[in-house]
């Protein structure tokens, strides 16, 4: 910085010029990470340094202005020095007001939360800016309060505005805030509505978490907003921004010295202090305790250290259960059936095939009667036995069910759940392992509970003999996987085909395409994940041209949870379905799906989708190498 010659008048246009220049020409780090700091020092006491450096950054064109104000942003250590350095700018420059009011709030979202700590501050910190302040919070909660926001913007940005929010209220005085009191309630429910009908679990935990916050700042009597949701490190430092710190709290800097010896010489007083405290305030007993502990004294307690819990006793025949869970009025029993009731299914598969969607009918409407520990995981697993069990006639009744009147979304998905597990259970063959072992027995060495010392003896002893031991024609010492064919192979079919065949009508509780687009997201996840457990299966091909359809049809939704399942679709069918019939029966299908994804990796908005459609294509292009090298 240079210095002005004694009471001589100049004009420093020419140094905003060079500035400007400098900066919008890639070398702003260079020149501000020094002239930031130096003026910094010049204008914390001299008021005359802080109108050199306002008609600095005023006299800078206009087309040269954003990146002059980003710099003093980014590089400005908190929200008052920004505010020496750059004044009353944002309300004397349209194009200064444009950048931070616009630009930096609602455009980009890369910026860390001290540049939105230091930029909201500055809009706080004078008068005449803080009708900007006002003005910037209600276009953030507009923005945040757009349904089409939150389809289209990718999370990060959603929580780059959430956060924008958060600290914009910390600044609002109680006068403020009562002022506009309506049009933030009006917001805040808005946007609330519009995060909670997203299917990305991200997404609707950061609006419960900024609902929250607003209705807790905005509400000064009757009740706020509460949600149950994980309390993490990150909505712990969203909750934290609505609390403001001004800068004049910032203890001021001593010397270390001076600093321990104040600390030094305080810890006595306040010791001496806590000391009078107690000695001045003797506990006085109570008069009628005496009388209470005479009293209990008369009681003895019975000895129940050897009393046992009396069980109900499960019931032990298929249908036993169906009577208990249908009928039933003990509650006891219900309760013991329930739990026994995978273990009794799988024990008695032919019994089970007499009644089984009976079964599986009762199962998909059994509401919970009393509060049982993991009924939900309990229920599900046996129907998942059930359709393991009998898979063709259970599948069918389910996937019948999927598209019918008069269920809940929680059934439907419920639904998707079982079909999903049970596929991957009939798709892994079952191990029944039979190890060879040599003559000799292994020795058995029992340690004491506590030696900690000696918890891997055995590991380490193992490896030591492995590592020095020859053998010769001892034979294989491992276990042997016994073989079995894949059961989906044969009913792959019955789970894929009826699940996409309705998806596109409409019902009077039910439409997928419509407000029920969550279990649309479901469905579209679990076909993908029923065509790559049918890899190597006769309907394979069938299913991918069916699959291949289905996301041709979706494949501009704007839900980014569809299109990531419409994604993991095309990766399964690729993976699952041969590479000679991919191309000789999908050529057309192929080559118009490689250009949508092209669009979906230069176009979408969300990371995810477009890093699995760049998968999709490294997938294709390796199929098409793979396919060289083969010799015809």
């Amino acid at each position: 910085v240079c210095f002005i010659p004694g009471g001589m008048d100049c004009s420093i246009s020419f140094v905003s010029h060079v500035l400007g220049k400098v900066c919008v020409h890639g070398r702003q780090n260079e020149i501000l990470s020094i002239l930031v700091p130096r003026l910094t020092d010049l204008t914390q006491s001299d008021c005359i340094w802080q109108r050199i450096c306002w008609r600095l950054v005023e006299c800078v064109p206009d087309r040269w202005m954003e990146a002059v104000v980003l710099g003093f942003v980014q590089r400005a250590p908190r929200a008052d020095v920004l505010s020496r350095l750059l004044g009353n700018l944002v309300v004397k420059n349209k194009k200064a007001q444009f950048v931070v009011t616009q630009k930096l709030l609602l455009l980009q979202y890369g910026h860390t939360t001290a540049v939105l700590q230091n930029l909201l501050g500055y809009l706080s910190l004078d008068s005449c800016r803080r009708a900007l302040l006002i003005k910037v919070l209600q276009e953030l909660l507009e923005t945040w309060g757009s349904s089409s926001a939150v389809k289209h913007s990718p999370p990060e940005q959603q929580q780059y505005i959430s956060k924008a929010i958060l600290i914009c209220l910390s600044h609002l005085k109680e006068a403020e805030i009562e002022s506009c009191r309506q049009e933030l309630l009006t917001g805040m429910m808005e946007g609330v509505k519009c995060h909670l009908d997203s299917n990305l679990p991200q997404i609707r935990r950061l609006g419960m978490i900024v609902a929250e916050s607003i209705s807790a700042k905005i509400i000064t009597d009757g009740p706020v907003l509460k949600f149950q949701y994980e309390d993490d490190d990150e909505a712990r430092e969203l909750k934290s921004l609505l609390v403001h710190t001004p800068p004049s709290c910032v203890v001021s800097s001593l010397p270390d010295d001076d600093r321990n010896e104040k600390a030094d010489a305080a810890l006595p007083l306040v010791l001496e202090s806590n000391k009078k405290s107690h000695t001045a305030a003797p506990v006085m007993p109570d008069e009628g305790s005496d009388a209470e502990l005479d009293s209990d004294d008369d009681l003895i307690p019975y000895d129940m250290s050897e009393d046992k819990e009396l069980k109900t006793k499960a019931p032990v025949y298929i249908r036993d259960c169906i009577e208990v869970l249908t009928g039933s009025e003990d509650v006891d029993k219900w309760e013991a059936t329930v739990k026994a009731l995978e273990s009794l299914v799988r024990k008695n598969p032919a019994a089970t095939r007499e009644v089984n969607v009976e079964l599986a009918k009762i199962l998909l409407h059994l509401e919970e009667k009393t509060c049982i520990e993991g009924f939900v995981e309990l229920r599900q697993r046996a129907q998942v036995a059930v359709l393991t069990t009998d898979p063709i006639p259970v599948a069918k009744y389910l996937t019948s069910q999927f598209y019918s009147l008069n269920y809940s979304l929680r059934q439907r998905t419920d639904i998707l759940d079982v079909l999903v597990l049970a596929a991957q259970e009939l798709s892994h063959p079952r191990c029944h392992g039979k190890t060879k072992q040599s003559g000799a027995q292994k020795p058995c060495i029992h340690l004491l509970p506590g030696s900690e010392s000696s918890k891997d003896w055995r590991r380490i002893v193992d490896e030591r003999i492995k590592s020095k031991t020859r053998r010769f024609a001892m034979g294989q010492s491992q276990v042997e996987l016994a073989s079995s064919p894949n059961e989906f192979s044969s009913v792959a079919g019955y789970f894929f085909f009826p699940l996409i065949q309705h998806f596109d009508r409409p019902l009077t509780t039910f439409d997928l395409l419509g407000e029920d687009h969550f279990v649309l997201g479901r469905l579209v996840h679990t076909l993908a994940i029923l065509m790559y457990l049918a890899v190597n299966t006769v309907a394979v091909t069938a299913m991918g041209k069916a699959l291949l359809e289905f996301v041709w049809a979706l494949r501009f939704h704007t839900d980014s949870y569809v299109r990531q399942g419409l994604l993991s679709c095309v990766s399964s069918m690729l993976v699952s379905v041969p590479a000679e019939r991919l191309l000789e029966d999908l050529t057309e299908e192929l080559l118009e799906t490689q250009s949508w994804l092209g669009d979906v990796v230069e176009k979408d908005p969300d990371g995810d989708c477009r890093r699995l459609a760049l998968q999709n294509l490294l997938l294709m292009e390796n199929l098409k190498k793979k396919l060289k090298t083969v010799p015809s």
